[in-house]
């Protein structure tokens, strides 16, 4: 029973999440898709288009910055107290081969959760499951959202 409920809220927490992310302007401006989502590990998707790639026809560096920072930031948001806000603070990438076409993976793991901070890890594969880019960020752990009251 109690696996059941535990099951239950995971799902409706991706749920919300993938909505979430749906309504990111980053989002659907970069073609992000939430792909898996657990507490400390998220995996969001992005197939590569053309609008991606900067002059020598590879995916700009940004843009794999700003998808492993995605995947980051909903694995510490999952391993945090509902509602908790997240802002990365620090990110360090490093890349490791260019991409040209195909769907590109970031898999974010958390690697500490403390008092404050969120220290996680993010692996950007390509199709083949390549290591394309490697990432560590830190996250602040804000306060809680506040319920927004209408005509606030």
């Amino acid at each position: 029973m109690k696996t059941h409920r535990l099951t239950e809220l995971a799902r409706r927490a991706e749920r919300e999440l993938a909505r979430r992310l749906r309504e990111s302007n980053t989002a659907r401006l970069f073609g992000f898709e939430l792909d898996a989502v657990e507490p400390g590990r998220a995996v969001v998707r992005m197939p590569v288009r053309p609008r991606h790639r900067q002059v020598h026809g590879v995916v700009h560096g940004g843009i794999l910055a700003a998808l492993a920072d995605t995947a980051g930031g909903l694995a510490a948001y999952m391993s945090a107290p509902k509602g908790t806000r997240m802002a990365t603070v620090e990110m360090k990438i490093n890349y490791l081969e260019p991409v040209e076409k195909g769907t590109l993976a970031a898999e974010a793991r958390v690697l500490r959760l403390g008092r404050n901070l969120v220290v996680v890890e993010a692996d950007v594969r390509d199709e083949s499951r390549k290591l394309v880019a490697k990432a560590l960020m830190t996250f602040a752990m804000g306060p809680r959202e506040v319920p927004r009251r209408g005509g606030d």
